[in-house]
């Protein structure tokens, strides 16, 4: 078994006190790192914090903040890096979603993901380079399927995650001089999160969902956290501009039995 020492890192997860992104900050913070989380809530912020430090994160540190506001987003990377130093490791993941036709769904609601997911990518990396320990840092955002396969009712998430991937690809070039790789990891359908219960809503969608699996199982948060401690370390010292499927083979064909599922419940009569 390969083992990555993570006891020397200063890890950030944005968005990370709830699903996929808590999993990430969890890992990091039983392999002995310093991790800062992120989201909107304070009181989810306190019991993350909480519970990395029971995990054994070195130091386990947290703010609220919402990724549509820079100044308390960069306000509130500026006071960790205060404490801890540079960061090492930056993860952003904060996203939001909800099936909308586009003829049904208003401007603002369009907006919102955008928002959200693209906007919010652009703040977090904007306020976190002066902080990142160059060279070496490793920024990883967390996009999703829909940015490289079209979906019924995803049109805002599709459009938003694939503005993800391209700044990941820009960034890759811009910040690789200073010995920063940025890379993005889309998950696939990770048991126990929000997204999965809005796309599958009902046990049979669950079990179609999981049988459009190659792995014919769902991936946990442990999975994508595996990746980004990878894509963290030396072994992947090698890895920048890089779109990282972790899903097992889902994107292969899979989704499109999840997306068939959509377009029947947004279209019954059809």
């Amino acid at each position: 078994m390969i083992t990555i020492d993570c006891s020397a890192l200063n890890v950030v997860v944005v968005g990370g006190t709830s699903g996929i992104n808590r999993g990430i900050a969890e890992l990091f913070a039983s392999q002995g790192a310093s991790v800062v989380v992120a989201s909107r809530s304070q009181d989810k912020v306190d019991d993350t914090v909480a519970a990395l430090t029971e995990l054994g994160a070195k130091k386990a540190l947290g703010f609220a903040a919402d990724v549509r506001d820079y100044d308390a987003l960069e306000q509130g990377l500026k006071a960790t890096a205060q404490v801890l130093g540079g960061f090492d490791v930056v993860v952003s993941g904060a996203a939001g979603n909800f099936p909308a036709l586009v003829n049904g769904m208003s401007p603002n609601a369009f907006k919102s993901v955008i928002d959200i997911d693209l906007l919010g990518t652009f703040h977090v990396m904007r306020a976190v380079y002066p902080l990142l320990n160059k060279p070496g840092a490793s920024v990883i955002n967390i996009s999703a399927p829909q940015a490289q396969m079209p979906m019924i009712a995803q049109a805002h998430v599709c459009a938003a995650k694939a503005g993800v991937d391209m700044i990941t690809r820009n960034l890759a070039n811009e910040w690789g001089p200073s010995g920063v790789r940025v890379n993005s990891i889309i998950p696939g359908p990770i048991a126990g999160t929000e997204g999965m219960a809005r796309l599958a809503p009902t046990p049979a969608a669950i079990k179609a969902c999981e049988n459009s699996v190659p792995l014919k199982r769902f991936g946990e948060p442990s999975d994508i956290a595996n990746a980004c401690v990878f894509l963290s370390s030396p072994l992947a010292g090698y890895i920048n501009g890089a779109i990282i499927p972790v899903d097992g083979g889902w994107l292969h064909g899979g989704m499109a039995v999840v997306a068939d599922g959509i377009g029947k419940m947004m279209f019954p009569q059809q």
